[in-house]
């Protein structure tokens, strides 16, 4: 140390065990302020600056870049012991990062055992599935394949409760019958599809638009969750709290009473609706490990319905 009890720019890298181009490099971005320069124009820096420059080089280890380092510094010159909020906001943002960059790794890995593993011949295949799905991969695609399906003018929230059922969101660890899955989900709803589009079900367009149609789907949801409920305990299709729920939202929408007629032309109109049962199967096999039970789906709960509703309306013929 000077007489004048300043560093200069190698005693101060040479103290932090860095080399002078470190401290240049974030001194001349301002990370790491100058008390002063010699008559020679070399830097000089205060001691305190040596706490400063190992507190930059914790940031930097941590892969935070230099403008959130920039915030962290700001808060404390401020008098903040935590720069002001500036660092948990900061580490927040890159373990967020992270967890992006390593469902990506994850999801990479299994899509490279599965061409692995498959014999020779679908390889071809595989690739041409796994390489159209982004990495980590996004439901985007699933989701304007149901905006393009539901009916017009439903309330937002509606849409948003509707797309969280019938939406599978990938598995952060998953295995390659999983990454399969999905690839052939993705390629489902965004191939070209035949005619002007998807036309609702006729059972569905009874509902109208609007706030019917809204009635309708929050009450197929609850019916939904309770027929899933029997899928896990293996119970066989049957009347009860479920089906009551299921017939019962149509019936509201529809502005009618439940009765045996109704539930008898309910049946046959639901049976000959046109099924999206690729779509459930596969979202099936998103949520499920392999060699695991499935998953109920929306899809899955609709079948066990209209089966219970089926086997009601035969008896009572």
């Amino acid at each position: 140390m000077s007489h004048d009890g300043l560093w200069s720019i190698g005693e101060l890298a040479g103290q932090a065990g860095v080399t002078v181009k470190t401290v240049r490099f974030y001194s001349d971005r301002g990370l790491l302020p100058e008390a002063s320069r010699s008559s020679g124009g070399h830097r000089r820096f205060h001691p305190d600056a040596l706490e400063r420059l190992r507190l930059i080089r914790s940031l930097r280890a941590l892969d935070l870049p230099v403008p959130e380092v920039r915030r962290v510094l700001d808060g404390q010159d401020d008098g903040a012991a935590d720069g002001g909020g500036a660092l948990e906001a900061a580490v927040a943002g890159r373990l967020r990062v992270l967890g992006s960059e390593l469902r990506a790794l994850r999801w990479r890995e299994a899509a490279l055992r599965l061409v692995q593993d498959c014999p020779p011949g679908a390889r071809a295949d595989r690739l041409r599935l796994v390489g159209a799905v982004p990495a980590p991969p996004s439901t985007a695609p699933l989701a304007r394949f149901w905006r393009g399906w539901l009916p017009p003018r439903m309330p937002a929230r509606s849409v948003s409760a509707f797309l969280e059922a019938a939406v599978p969101q990938p598995p952060d660890d998953p295995d390659p019958h999983q990454v399969l899955a999905f690839a052939r989900l993705h390629a489902l709803v965004t191939r070209p599809c035949p005619g002007t589009g998807r036309p609702q079900p006729a059972a569905h367009r009874g509902a109208g638009a609007g706030r019917a149609a809204a009635v309708l789907y929050a009450g197929l949801a609850e019916a939904y969750e309770l027929a899933g409920a029997q899928l896990r305990r293996d119970g066989k299709p049957c009347a009860g709290e479920a089906l009551d729920g299921f017939v019962a939202a149509y019936a509201s929408a529809y502005g009618t009473r439940d009765t045996p007629g109704f539930r008898r032309d309910l049946a046959g109109q639901l049976g000959a609706d046109p099924r999206l049962d690729g779509y459930w199967e596969l979202t099936a096999g998103v949520l499920t490990p392999s060699g695991s039970r499935p998953e109920p789906t929306p899809g899955s709960a609709h079948d066990w319905l209209l089966t219970a509703l089926r086997t009601q309306v035969a008896a009572a013929a």
